[in-house]
C-alpha cells in the first residue's frame, strides 16, 4: 500500500478521562505506529454534547486521509451514543457497529467486522481449531461480542445456540459446546460444571476483582496471584473460573488473550477499510 502512495487512517474519538478507555486508546495509538498506520486523537471535553460530537464526526467523515473512525465507549450521559454510531460513515466504521456492517456480515458480504468477535473467530483459527460442523455456545448476547460472534460462527458452519439470562439450565446448555464463548461481564461465572471436557473455552470478559472473599473464590491457593493481589490491591479476571483449565481442551487467558486480538483486529479493519475505499485508486497506481 505504501508503494501505491497509500497510507491507512486511523482517528480515535476519545472524550473525556474515562481511566480504563485511556490505556485502550494508548494501546491503539501505539500499534498504530509500529504498523505505520497514521493516526490522530481526538478528546473532546466530558462535558460535550451530542451535536458537537456529531460535527467532529461529520468532519472526519469528509477527510480522504482518514480511513477509519472509532468512538470509543461508554460516552458520557449526556450524549446520545446510538446516534453519534449511526452517524459515522459505513466504509469508515472500523468498530463494525453500523446497522449496514451488521447487515453486511448477516448476509455475508464484504463489509466490516465488530473487532472483539473477529479476533476470536482469529484464535480459533490459528488455534487450528475446527468450527464446521461443531456445536457452539456464546454465553452473552450483546451488539458488540454476542450476536456478531454467533453470527460469525454460524457463517462458519457451527451450529450455535445464544446463551443471556433467561437461559433455562445454563451450565447443561453449556455442557453440550464444543466451543464456549463466554461473554456476559461476570467475574468467573462459568466454572467447569459448564464445560464439556476436552471443549475449546474462549474468555472474553475482563473484569477487575477487588474483594478479597471474591480472590479466594477464584484464585485461592494461587501463591503467585495472591503476591500481586496483595501489592496491588486488585487482579484481573474473566468470565470463566480458573478452575476451568482443568477439563477444557483449550482455553484463553485473561489478560493477553483475547484483549491483544482485538486491539489486531482493528488494525486489520483500518487496513481492510482504506483497500475498500481506495481499491480502484490503488489498482490504477500499480498499472502504472
Amino acid at each position: 500500500m505504501a508503494a501505491a502512495g497509500v497510507r491507512p487512517g486511523l482517528a480515535v474519538v476519545l472524550v473525556g478521562h474515562n481511566p480504563a478507555s485511556e490505556i485502550y486508546v494508548r494501546g491503539k495509538v501505539k500499534s498504530s505506529e509500529e504498523l505505520g498506520i497514521y493516526s490522530e486523537k481526538h478528546t473532546p471535553p466530558e462535558n460535550v454534547e451530542t451535536e458537537e460530537l456529531l460535527a467532529l464526526i461529520a468532519d472526519l467523515n469528509r477527510r480522504d486521509e482518514i480511513d477509519g473512525i472509532l468512538v470509543q465507549l461508554p460516552l458520557p450521559s449526556q450524549v446520545d451514543a446510538k446516534r453519534v454510531l449511526l452517524a459515522v460513515d459505513p466504509a469508515k466504521d472500523v468498530d463494525g457497529f453500523h446497522p449496514m456492517n451488521v447487515g453486511f456480515l448477516s448476509t455475508q458480504r464484504p463489509g466490516l467486522v465488530p473487532c472483539t468477535p473477529a479476533g476470536v473467530m482469529e484464535i480459533l483459527r490459528r488455534s487450528g481449531i475446527e468450527v464446521a460442523g461443531r456445536d457452539a455456545v456464546v454465553v452473552g448476547r450483546s451488539d458488540i461480542v454476542g450476536k456478531p460472534v454467533a453470527m460469525l460462527l454460524i457463517n462458519g458452519n457451527a451450529t450455535v445456540t445464544v446463551c443471556h439470562s433467561k437461559t433455562r439450565d445454563l451450565p447443561g446448555v453449556c455442557r453440550r459446546a464444543d466451543i464456549l464463548v463466554a461473554a456476559i461481564g461476570r467475574a468467573g461465572m462459568i466454572t467447569k460444571d459448564y464445560v464439556k471436557p476436552g471443549a475449546a473455552v474462549i474468555d472474553v470478559g475482563m473484569n477487575k476483582v477487588t474483594e478479597q472473599d471474591q480472590f479466594e473464590r477464584l484464585f485461592g491457593g494461587d501463591v503467585r496471584r495472591e503476591e500481586i493481589f496483595r501489592s496491588k490491591g486488585s487482579t484481573l479476571v474473566g468470565d470463566v473460573h480458573p478452575e476451568v483449565a482443568q477439563v477444557a481442551g483449550a482455553l484463553t487467558p485473561v489478560p493477553g488473550g483475547v484483549g491483544p486480538l482485538t486491539i489486531a483486529m482493528l488494525m486489520a479493519n483500518t487496513v481492510k477499510a482504506a483497500r475498500l475505499r481506495r481499491g480502484n485508486r490503488m489498482r490504477e497506481l500499480a498499472r502504472t
